[in-house]
């Protein structure tokens, strides 16, 4: 959202009436010369459906937008609906504005009849061009467009596409032309993104403005997305087919919206890592073994696809993939190649081509356009260069840069260039006329208050292919430039993204979930991912691992508790208080053992340099959650920021040890909330298991760690009060034995006590029932071999004494329990050389 709109007051007249808000609001406003504008009519007044949204807004009072605008910001930041600018590693806030674009429903089924027409002609011309290619025989298409764009993909030639479609999804970019009617500025085939840019935008307006979607008949999404789903699957060999989305990963630009979709849908969001070839159909690697997948909605470009037969580079795809599609054995959204309509060089030819083979011209035209292969089309545009937009043909390839499109007043500073390139390779570009983009109204905040204001904007436009045919999704993804000189045709600073409410004349029933045939009823979770599993597995470490942090840094900070009464935070050469800073030190959470104790502890627990800070290991925990998006819950996501932003401290400030325990105690607070959000709200599927398998596995190595240090055969009181505390057990100690600590007593309630869920006991009990719920690849009965670990370190400790537990014996759990964690990882994670199908017994009775 805007926040620049939401700092500071507004100040405006308390009488103001709802007529006159809006009077203001639009008095300002000045269509842009030259640029067609979606607000303002010939006559000057708002046009279309803008009239019935300007009512709704005119009721509410500029605070009261501006708290709605504020609370949207708020949702969007504790949701973690984010995006990423290609090549930038940080993640930025998504940029929703305040105003969707709004279009009557009449207009709306015309452009909807367009948008179906322009996505049937993409059919045609894939199924023509990887088939019999009449079009080049006919003269209606130039050889060389085909051949020439690197889109064309010449192993999927004569491969016919599973289901019979090349397109399950298209796209259009869209914009007003000069004589005020929709025209399309680009199509997109290869793998269209905004989809769930679209879903998330709707999410948040939905929230932001309830009343209006009921009262101003808005269109709602929910079929057409049931719709595509369904379409995902046509052509799918298996009835109840499993559909895939395949990312290249969450440092992707648009996975946040990959993992919106996919949970949205109910996909398996897979990379390529995840999925492997075999019998000539594809499988998903899962925690069970090799799992068939029949359908895989590809979001990522056709090339890095198969490394077998496209870009051998590709680390991305799947070696062999082709080989399915040959086969028949899955489905692909879109087919390879399918990039290939996407070439700017078509936009001379597509109206000769949809009069033949539709046997109409387009509905939706296009800003008009010259190839320079062609002779004539070369001519006219070496004529005309000071007044065209030269682009290149195809698809600028990655690292093109923004220069890959020039405009008018770019040629002249590089004319020689320009001349140049067309005089070497001229089939490389394509001449067109140069079109304004429309404007639309955003808000802008002036001294009398909120006005409104022209800004440029692309509007992306979706249509899938059902059972029936193409749907058009009643809405979609806009992009709206926050200056005139900003091109809106891609996300980056200074573009914000916009909702697009289609308006019905009569009220719009909600979607009735029935309202299709009734899935058949299961209890079953899923196949978890080899892949997922590991992020879900590490996201439990890593957060065992900030928690232990936490209450090394709270034990030196306060006493260690009313049970053993022995102050430490004032007493630097205490064993205790120096064992405390040892650990600290060793595990990389401070730079030295000297420092004072509010610095070390700001340090433990903010440090930004310190791989080992509380902080480092909350953000490591949720850079793995980022990659698993689709399967954890808003709420914790939400936990994930409060802690990341309770753990970021100015570094310029100093705190006080009050303040900085202050602090570590909220954030163990935070840390027991996500516990509980785990315990409370997550499916007990196979993810929860792993998430519970990294917990308690990272907790009793850090169990044993800490008794090493403060439970040893030389512990003092000191350190068996920090021990206790370490453990959160000094309660239950005091309670149960009514007297200060003893080394036995101490060593008995961390380590084997079955009763205490601290203990390192409890993990193991745990650790071997998650571990007896995950599923087996062996069918002989014989237990795997981190099982039988499980088991044996699990014997160990309900048979031994605590006063067995001696420096050696701990040092031997420890090693153990990391080569548990080992045997895990090799058993259930991507690397492990079992992730194949399971074993299937032959010959028995």
């Amino acid at each position: 959202m805007e926040a620049a709109l939401a700092s500071g007051a507004v100040r405006v007249e308390a009488a103001e009436s709802p007529e006159e808000r809006i009077a203001r609001w639009t008095a300002g406003y000045r269509p842009v010369p030259g640029r067609p504008d979606e607000f303002l009519g010939d006559d000057g007044a708002p046009r279309g459906a803008w009239p019935r949204l300007l009512d709704h807004l005119g009721a509410l009072t500029e605070p009261e937008i501006l708290a709605r605008f504020v609370s949207a910001e708020r949702h969007i930041r504790d949701a973690g609906i984010s995006f990423r600018i290609s090549g930038d590693q940080r993640e930025h806030p998504w940029p929703l504005g305040c105003l969707p674009l709004v279009i009557e429903g009449a207009e709306w089924r015309d452009l909807s009849a367009g948008i179906v027409q322009r996505a049937e002609l993409m059919e045609a011309i894939l199924a023509d061009s990887y088939g019999a290619g009449r079009l080049v025989a006919e003269g209606l298409l130039p050889a060389a467009i085909v051949a020439g764009t690197p889109e064309f993909l010449h192993p999927l030639h004569g491969v016919a596409p599973p289901g019979g479609h090349y397109l399950k999804l298209y796209a259009a970019d869209l914009g007003r032309g000069p004589d005020g009617r929709w025209q399309v500025l680009a199509d997109r085939t290869q793998a269209p993104s905004g989809l769930g840019w679209a879903l998330e935008n709707r999410m948040v307006l939905a929230r932001t403005f309830p009343d209006f979607f009921q009262d101003l008949h808005v269109e709602r999404l929910p079929a057409f997305f049931q719709a595509f789903r369904e379409g995902l699957a046509l052509g799918a060999e298996r009835a109840d087919p499993r559909i895939c989305l395949l990312t290249s990963g969450p440092y992707s630009s648009t996975y946040v919206e990959q993992a919106a979709l996919a949970r949205y849908l109910g996909l398996m969001l897979v990379e390529g890592d995840d999925l492997v070839m075999r019998d000539g159909a594809l499988h998903v690697r899962t925690v069970s073994g090799l799992k068939r997948a029949d359908a895989l909605w590809r979001r990522i470009d056709a090339d890095y696809l198969d490394p077998l037969e496209l870009n051998p580079a590709s680390r991305l795809g799947v070696p062999g993939v082709i080989e399915a599609l040959r086969n028949g054995s899955l489905v692909m959204a879109n087919m390879p190649g399918s990039g290939l309509v996407e070439s700017a060089a078509l936009a001379p030819y597509l109206d000769g081509i949809a009069r033949r083979l539709l046997g109409e011209p387009l509905r939706l035209g296009h800003p008009r356009a010259w190839w320079c292969g062609d002779l004539e089309g070369l001519a006219h545009a070496q004529a005309n260069l000071d007044s065209l937009i030269l682009r290149p043909a195809a698809t600028p390839q990655r690292g093109a840069g923004r220069d890959a499109m020039l405009a008018p007043h770019a040629l002249a500073a590089e004319r020689a260039r320009v001349v140049a390139a067309l005089r070497d390779r001229p089939f490389d570009y394509v001449a067109q006329e140069a079109a304004p983009l429309s404007t639309m109204p955003g808000w802008e905040r002036g001294e009398s208050g909120l006005t409104l204001v022209p800004r440029p904007f692309v509007v992306r436009v979706f249509a899938t292919r059902t059972p029936s045919g193409w749907q058009v999704m009643p809405g979609g993804f806009c992009r709206v430039s926050e200056s005139g000189d900003l091109d809106p045709i891609e996300m980056r600073l200074g573009i914000r993204s916009a909702d697009l409410w289609v308006l019905s004349e009569s009220p719009v029933e909600a979607p009735l979930i029935g309202s299709h045939a009734a899935p058949r009823v299961r209890r079953v979770g899923g196949h978890l991912p080899s892949r997922a599993a590991d992020g879900l597995f590490w996201l439990g470490r890593y957060l065992e691992r900030a928690e232990a942090v936490i209450r090394l840094v709270l034990a030196h900070l306060r006493s260690v508790g009313d049970a053993v009464g022995t102050d430490i935070s004032g007493a630097l050469d205490t064993p205790a208080a120096l064992a405390l800073r040892a650990m600290l030190h060793e595990w990389g959470a401070i730079d030295a053992i000297d420092l004072p104790t509010a610095r070390l502890a700001q340090e433990a627990l903010t440090g930004r340099e310190r791989s080992g800070s509380a902080r480092a290991h909350i953000v490591s925990a949720r850079r793995n959650a980022a990659a698993l998006r689709a399967r954890l819950s808003g709420e914790a996501w939400r936990v994930l920021a409060d802690l990341i932003e309770l753990l970021s401290l100015d570094t310029e400030r100093t705190f006080t040890e009050s303040q900085l325990a202050g602090r570590a105690e909220r954030a163990l607070s935070q840390l027991a909330a996500l516990s509980g959000l785990t315990h409370e709200n997550m499916s007990r599927a196979e993810g929860w298991h792993f998430v519970e398998l990294g917990r308690r596995v990272e907790r009793a190595i850090n169990t044993c760690t800490f008794a090493l240090s403060f439970a040893n055969d030389e512990a003092t009181p000191g350190c068996l009060g920090v021990m206790l505390s370490l453990c959160d057990s000094q309660i239950s100690y005091g309670r149960r034995y009514m007297q200060g600590a003893a080394l036995d007593p101490v060593r008995d309630m961390v380590l084997l006590d079955p009763y205490n869920p601290r203990s390192i006991a409890f993990q193991a009990e745990a650790i071997a029932r998650h571990l007896d719920d995950l599923p087996a690849l062996s069918a002989d009965g014989i237990p795997e071999p981190h099982r039988r670990l499980a088991s044996r370190i699990l014997a160990e400790l309900r048979s031994g004494e605590a006063a067995d537990f001696d420096a050696v014996r701990l040092t031997a759990l420890e090693t153990d329990l990391e080569r548990l964690a080992d045997g895990i990882a090799v058993r259930y994670f991507p690397a492990g050389p079992n992730a194949l199908r399971p074993e299937k017994l032959t010959g028995l009775a």
